[in-house]
C-alpha cells in the first residue's frame, strides 16, 4: 500500500488536516450534465453541435445556430448508496435533490452573403452533484480510529501539553489527548505513544466502527460561449467559464469496544466533523468541428485546466469514554471551538489554490439524410465521444506566503502517485419522427485510481422523447446512473488501510424548455 504512505505523512500536519487527493478527484471525476436532449445521448456532444450544452463539451458546436433560443433545464436528482466494510453490508438512506441542467440563451447572426455566422452563448449549468449519504459499519480486528492520531503525536516530538495547545497539530490529534483516547505509556521501559482501542487490539479483541457522511453541494458553471461558422464546413468555438464551488460534509465516526469487558480502559468514541468548502476559478474550452460531407462531423476539443481559489472550513468536537482509565466523569468531551487560542485568526479556516486536470476529446457524428438541406427533413443522428482526463495532474498550492507549501508538496505526490488518467465514452442517437423524437445513450468512465485492490467505475444508461414545433420544444429525460468507488474512514502510515467499497446507484429526472426566436 506504498500510495498511501506519501498521504499519511502529512495528512495531520495542519490544524485543519483537510485536503487529501479525494478533494481533488472530487473536482475532476465527475458525471456528465447538460440539456435533456444531451444527457438523453450519453452526454454525446463533441461534434454534434446544434445544442446549448455545446458550449460546456465542444463550443464549436454553438456555430450550428443561425437563429436565437432561450433554454431552461430543470430537473431532480436521487443518490443511494450500498457499502460493504469489513464484511458487512449497509444501505444508506437516499439522498435528493434538485438540480439544474444547461440554461440560458443563445444568439445566432448570419453573414451578409449567408456563407457564415457568428454565435455567443450565455449559460449556467450544474457541473458536479456532492449530494449522497454514505453509511457502512464493521467490526475491525486489524486498525483503530485513534491510530492516525497516536500517529501524528508520536512524530511531532511534542509533550501532551505541548500538543493539545499547538495550533501546528490537528483538531482531531489534540482532542484525542484531551480526551485520553491517546496517552503515552512505558511498555518494557519504554515509552510509547498509543490508542486506547489499541490495548484491545492488542489483546486480539474486536472494535465496532460505524462512520455516517452526509454531503451535499455541487459545481455551478456560469460559461460564456463564442463561436464562428465558415461555410458550414469549419466551425471554432471558445468558452469562458466560470465554476463556483459549494461542498459540506456533516460526519459522524463512532468507534466502540465489541469485546463487552468493562475494565479494558476503552467503552467508546465519537468524532463529529462539519466541513465545508468554497470557491470558484476560470477555465477555457476550446474546439474545432469539421464536415468532411454532410452526414458526417468530426469535432475536437481542448479544456484547460480549472485554475480554483478555494476556502475550507471545519469544526469538530470528540466525546470519549475509556471507563477507569482516569479519574474524571466519562466520557470526557471536547471541542474544536474550546481548542482556539483567541489570536483572532479563523479557527478551522484555510484558503488554497488547486488547479484541476486538462481534458482532450475527440468525437464523431453520423447524420441521417444529412443530405437534405432542410434539417427538419433529417431522419436523426448516431453519435460518440471519448474524452481523456489528466487526473492525476491535480495540484494544490498555498494561496499565500504564510502557509507551508512543503504540506502541499505531499499532497500533490500523494496525487500523482495514488491516481491516474481516466477515459470518459459516451454514445447517443436520435430517431426523429416529425415534430416527435426518441432518444438513447450511455456513458462510462473508467476507474480514477492505480492501486489495483481500488474497484471504481461509473456507468450511465439514459433515454428521452422531444418535442419540436413552430419554434417551441420540451425535451424530457431519465438517467439511470450505476457505479463503484471506494471510502476510507482514516488512512495510517505504518500498516495497511481498510477501506468500504461503495455501489452507487442513482437516478435523475430531466426537463429542457426552449423558444427559438
Amino acid at each position: 500500500m506504498k500510495y498511501f504512505i506519501s498521504l499519511c505523512c502529512f495528512s495531520c500536519s495542519l490544524q485543519l488536516s483537510a485536503q487529501v487527493p479525494e478533494d481533488a478527484l472530487r473536482l475532476s471525476w465527475t458525471a456528465p450534465s447538460g440539456t435533456a436532449r444531451q444527457q438523453a445521448i450519453g452526454g454525446a456532444m463533441g461534434s454534434l453541435g446544434g445544442e446549448i450544452s455545446s458550449a460546456y463539451v465542444n463550443p464549436a458546436g454553438l456555430g450550428f445556430y443561425k437563429t436565437n433560443e432561450i433554454v431552461f433545464s430543470p430537473g431532480f436528482r436521487f443518490q443511494k448508496d450500498n457499502s460493504n466494510y469489513r464484511g458487512t453490508s449497509t444501505t444508506a438512506s437516499s439522498a435528493s435533490n434538485f438540480n439544474i441542467g444547461t440554461s440560458g440563451f443563445v444568439l445566432g447572426f448570419m453573414s451578409a452573403d449567408g456563407m457564415s455566422n457568428t454565435t455567443i452563448a450565455l449559460a449556467v449549468n450544474r457541473t458536479a452533484n456532492f449530494g449522497s449519504h454514505i453509511s457502512y459499519k464493521g467490526q475491525n480486528d486489524f486498525s483503530s480510529f485513534s491510530e492516525q492520531y497516536a500517529e501524528e503525536f508520536a512524530n511531532s516530538g511534542k509533550s501532551i501539553d505541548e500538543a493539545i495547545n499547538s495550533p501546528q497539530i490537528s483538531y482531531g490529534t489534540r482532542m484525542a489527548l484531551y480526551s485520553y483516547l491517546v496517552d503515552t505509556a512505558t511498555i518494557g521501559g519504554v515509552t510509547q505513544v498509543i490508542g486506547q482501542p489499541q490495548k484491545i487490539l492488542n489483546a486480539h479483541g474486536l472494535l465496532n466502527q460505524l462512520n455516517n457522511s452526509d454531503i451535499s453541494g455541487g459545481i455551478t458553471e456560469v460559461a460564456l460561449g463564442l463561436a464562428g461558422n465558415f461555410k458550414d464546413k469549419w466551425l471554432l468555438g471558445l468558452t469562458f467559464g466560470i465554476p463556483i464551488v459549494t461542498y459540506h460534509r456533516d460526519l459522524v465516526f463512532t468507534e466502540t469496544d465489541a469485546t463487552g469487558d468493562a475494565n479494558n480502559d476503552f467503552a467508546s468514541s465519537t468524532y463529529t466533523e462539519h466541513y465545508s468548502s468554497t470557491g470558484g476559478g476560470v477555465n477555457l474550452k476550446l474546439g474545432a468541428i469539421y464536415k468532411p460531407t454532410t452526414e458526417w462531423r468530426i469535432g475536437v476539443a481542448v479544456h484547460t485546466p480549472t485554475w480554483y481559489a478555494l476556502t475550507d472550513n471545519l469544526s469538530a468536537s470528540m466525546s470519549t469514554n475509556t471507563e477507569k482509565y482516569t479519574t474524571a466523569p466519562q466520557p470526557i468531551s471536547i471541542s474544536s471551538q474550546a481548542l482556539d487560542d483567541g489570536s483572532g485568526i479563523t479557527p478551522g479556516a484555510l484558503k488554497y489554490d488547486l488547479i484541476s486536470p486538462w481534458k482532450f476529446l475527440l468525437s464523431g457524428s453520423y447524420i441521417f439524410g444529412g443530405g437534405v438541406a432542410d434539417v427538419k427533413q433529417q431522419k436523426g443522428f448516431i453519435t460518440a465521444d471519448a474524452e481523456y482526463v489528466t487526473t492525476n495532474s491535480s495540484r494544490f498550492n498555498p494561496a499565500d506566503d504564510y502557509t507551508d507549501a512543503s504540506y502541499f508538496k505531499g499532497v500533490n505526490s500523494a496525487v500523482k502517485s495514488y491516481y491516474k488518467g481516466t477515459l470518459n465514452l459516451r454514445l447517443g442517437g436520435e430517431l426523429k419522427l416529425n415534430t416527435f423524437a426518441a432518444r438513447a445513450g450511455v456513458a462510462y468512465s473508467t476507474s480514477p485510481y492505480k492501486p489495483g485492490d481500488l474497484k471504481a467505475d461509473r456507468l450511465f444508461l439514459s433515454g428521452g422523447v422531444g418535442y419540436r414545433n413552430k419554434g417551441i420544444f420540451v425535451d424530457l429525460t431519465y438517467i439511470l446512473g450505476m457505479g463503484q468507488d471506494v471510502h476510507f474512514p482514516y488512512r495510517l502510515a505504518d500498516k495497511a488501510n481498510t477501506f468500504a467499497t461503495l455501489k452507487e446507484n442513482s437516478g435523475t429526472v430531466l426537463m429542457t424548455v426552449g423558444v427559438k426566436f
